[in-house]
């Protein structure tokens, strides 16, 4: 899967990458992404990462702010 591709050679401890797994996770759960070869799930893994990096801690509120930011939210 793509987030974990990316992180795969990132210098964030594995708590930070837990974190931003969970979001990852959620956002294609939330946006009914199935394929994961699909393109877009880099684009949200890099976003997710993106936003990650901002300080905010909270995957459902990384997840929520990637998908806002992306404009992906069904509706």
């Amino acid at each position: 899967m793509a987030i974990y591709r990316i992180l795969q050679n990132s210098p964030l401890g594995p708590e930070e990458i837990t974190r931003l797994s969970t979001a990852y996770e959620q956002a294609l759960r939330t946006i009914g992404v199935q394929d994961r070869n699909d393109p877009l799930t880099e684009l949200i893994a890099r976003k997710i990462i993106e936003i990650g990096q901002t300080g905010l801690k909270d995957p459902v509120k990384i997840c929520v702010r990637a998908i806002e930011e992306l404009r992906l939210s069904k509706g």
